[in-house]
């Protein structure tokens, strides 16, 4: 009893200095291996979304998936899952990382067990970064002995001050141990433009090449983006450990989108809008976005990002 109470004691303690916001309602969950707070993961359900709803990307989709699965069937994992998103805006790495979050999760983004990081919002002063690399220790510390199934979602990486991500190395890897706490039970996701120009230029040359897109996988691609992140000092993986010491367990490549697929998303969000879509719609919607190489045009500069508002205007 005395060792149970002196254990609580300490998660009281980390849970004060998170300022996380955490409730003694989560003490029970903490105590055990076998709880799993509001982790309620749906794989089957989330490949279905990923074939419904994201268009021209069959890697994502497949690394993705098969690298949840094998981590959600796993009782006991040896790590933390910790995936990487890279590739140009527009090309649906927010909205995949959505369909996650609300597939692993009953109350999906609204569960308590959801963390987002923003470089923006949450890390905006460089002079600061040794007190956010403490509250960003703390504060993951503190939700993980709260709950060991807690995702944690790092936006913009491409913003992120060099150096502060490095605070949450020993989080990623085998042997980070607190009593209390099964730290390898969580999720670590980070979201990147940084290697956006490395896979569409593999990208292109499939189409010069007269190759199926589906065709490209990830070792086309995982070397020229782990040095892209590596060695951009105005990133936040720029000479991380977390890449160094390959604590990310798989880099997911998004690839640039072609016109057909800008046009399924178009077709998408009018259907998300409650209207029927209508081709020549459709069709003004893709024609008004901007398309690389200048000469052939083959891929969206923006990918979907500004389908919404378009639609719109020729509405």
């Amino acid at each position: 009893m005395a060792a149970r109470w002196g254990q609580l004691a300490v998660l009281l303690v980390i849970a004060a200095g998170s300022g996380s916001g955490w409730e003694l309602s989560a003490l029970p969950c903490s105590l055990y291996h076998f709880c799993e707070c509001d982790f309620r993961p749906e794989v089957s359900a989330l490949d279905c979304a990923l074939a419904r709803t994201v268009f021209g990307q069959h890697l994502a989709r497949e690394l993705l998936v098969k690298a949840v699965k094998r981590f959600v069937e796993t009782e006991l994992p040896s790590k933390p899952l910790v995936l990487s998103f890279h590739g140009w805006s527009g090309t649906g790495k927010t909205f995949v990382s959505s369909l996650l979050v609300k597939h692993l999760y009953r109350d999906g983004s609204r569960s308590p067990y959801v963390h987002h990081f923003s470089p923006i919002l949450h890390f905006p002063h460089v002079q600061s970064i040794e007190q956010y690399k403490e509250d960003l220790k703390l504060w993951i510390q503190g939700n993980l002995s709260a709950c060991g199934r807690s995702i944690f979602v790092f936006e913009e990486m491409d913003k992120m001050h060099p150096g502060l991500i490095d605070v949450i190395v020993p989080f990623l890897g085998p042997s980070w141990v607190v009593f209390g706490s099964n730290y390898r039970k969580a999720i670590f996701l980070f979201i990147s433009n940084a290697g956006g120009e490395d896979i569409s230029q593999v990208a292109l040359e499939f189409w010069r090449n007269r190759k199926d897109r589906e065709e490209i996988q990830l070792c086309d691609v995982e070397s020229a983006i782990s040095k892209a992140v590596l060695n951009n000092p105005k990133h936040g993986f720029w000479k991380s450990q977390i890449i160094r010491q390959h604590l990310i367990d798989v880099m997911v490549p998004f690839l640039p989108l072609r016109p057909c697929h800008v046009s399924q998303c178009v077709r998408s969000e009018m259907e998300q809008q409650g209207s029927e879509p209508q081709e020549d719609v459709v069709r003004s919607v893709t024609e008004s976005l901007v398309y690389f190489p200048e000469e052939e045009k083959v891929f969206s500069s923006t990918g979907c990002k500004t389908v919404a508002s378009r639609i719109n205007y020729f509405l």
